[in-house]
């Protein structure tokens, strides 16, 4: 889906991705970021081009591109997808960063601005992440947040190379909101 939103802070500017940014992110998208999607590494920015056009074109998701706050240079990107607000529920995921900006508050700020923005803005009473139970990396990264992990989805999404994956779901509830705010703030202090 097309659309309008900017959210920022915390060093960090999330906007609508677009065909700009394919450049930066063909930069440093390699196999080793991509561990974990169901598409083919792109490779290249005319790749990087498509897989953007791809995701602008999908109902119920807002793509965007993480951009240094003060620089405007990107760092990765990330979505809301499924969103469905008559049901009060979204995921946030497609998520990829530029390995210089692992383990820095890069992802707590933006997983912070998403989720404000999901239950404070938004009114949504659940957010769910998933990730390929091989991803360790991820899971850990997403129980950080605060996310609860709810169960693993037994052969749920196909990989590139055509095996089965099992994907781990997790979740953060309107209630459990204010101690994974809080718990991000403290990390973003």
């Amino acid at each position: 889906m097309l659309h309008d939103l900017t959210l920022e802070g915390y060093g960090t500017r999330l906007v609508p991705l677009d065909e700009s940014h394919a450049a930066g992110l063909a930069a440093f998208v390699d196999d080793r970021i991509w561990a974990g999607m169901t598409t083919p590494t792109p490779q290249g920015v005319d790749a990087m081009r498509s897989w953007i056009t791809t995701a602008q074109a999908q109902p119920g998701r807002l793509s965007f591109a993480v951009l240094d706050q003060a620089t405007g240079a990107v760092r990765g990107s990330t979505s809301y997808y499924d969103l469905e607000p008559h049901v009060g529920r979204v995921e946030i995921g497609n998520t990829f960063y530029a390995p210089v900006w692992w383990g820095t508050t890069n992802n707590p700020a933006c997983k912070y601005l998403l989720l404000r923005h999901a239950f404070e803005e938004l009114g949504l009473v659940r957010v769910a992440f998933r990730a390929d139970v091989l991803n360790t990396r991820s899971v850990a990264a997403i129980e950080r947040l605060g996310a609860v992990r709810e169960g693993v989805l037994r052969r749920h999404r196909l990989r590139t190379d055509g095996t089965r994956s099992d994907s781990v779901y997790l979740s953060i509830l309107a209630e459990e909101w204010p101690a994974a705010r809080d718990g991000l703030l403290a990390r973003l202090a």
